[in-house]
């Protein structure tokens, strides 16, 4: 008797481990691309969760920074300005909708979005940088923060934009996207239900060629 409820223990485990295996997968599948994309973003609907453009990790000097940033942080190189452009005027050109644009208060996130012309952010303290550990609970607040914006309706006709960082993304979406690249944008589409599965994984050159 006790092998058999120890089996049938086992066996329960092993359900359970395969079902949330396919929750895992189901929450990062990856469904559209190229003009099936471009289309469902022209809908609106979606949430776009993308790490900020190119940026050097040294910090400017003073003579080298840009006007606005005065206190010196990091800011985008000419492949981070040059590609957040482009993806603006891609979108633009796609008639693809831009409603509540949301930014890490940090410069190199902001100046993305004001080059991509969604105008001045909204900054959120939740979406600034973190620890790369993602291990304390300011780090967890963090995540869940990010997760529950990658879950809200965006307004009707329109997608949310949200610029962070890969830390960010990392604790609230999982290993799957530690290889965000700079200016990597994350498609989600919320359920309804406060989850979001994401559809797509769009790398800030890719923009362009969803414009044709």
């Amino acid at each position: 008797m006790r092998t058999k409820a120890l089996r049938s223990r086992i066996g329960l485990l092993l359900l359970i481990a395969v079902l949330a295996a396919i929750a895992a997968t189901d929450v990062h599948a990856q469904t559209l691309s190229g003009a099936a994309l471009a289309n469902a973003l022209r809908d609106g609907g979606y949430v776009l969760v993308m790490r900020h453009a190119n940026s050097p990790a040294a910090l400017p000097e003073r003579a080298n920074a840009e006007p606005d940033n005065v206190k010196l942080e990091r800011q985008l190189d000419e492949t981070g300005k040059s590609t957040a452009r482009a993806m603006g005027e891609a979108m633009k050109a796609s008639r693809i909708a831009i409603g509540d644009v949301l930014s890490s208060p940090t410069f190199r996130a902001r100046q993305t979005m004001q080059l991509a012309g969604f105008g001045a952010p909204r900054a959120f303290p939740e979406l600034d940088e973190g620890g790369a550990a993602m291990e304390s609970n300011a780090d967890r607040m963090r995540s869940e923060w990010l997760r529950g914006k990658a879950a809200e309706a965006p307004r009707t006709g329109a997608n949310t934009m949200i610029v962070t960082h890969s830390p960010n993304l990392t604790g609230a979406f999982g290993r799957a996207v530690s290889d965000a690249a700079m200016g990597e944008t994350l498609v989600f589409k919320p359920d309804g239900k406060g989850a979001a599965v994401m559809v797509a994984r769009v790398k800030i050159q890719e923009w362009p060629a969803l414009a044709r």
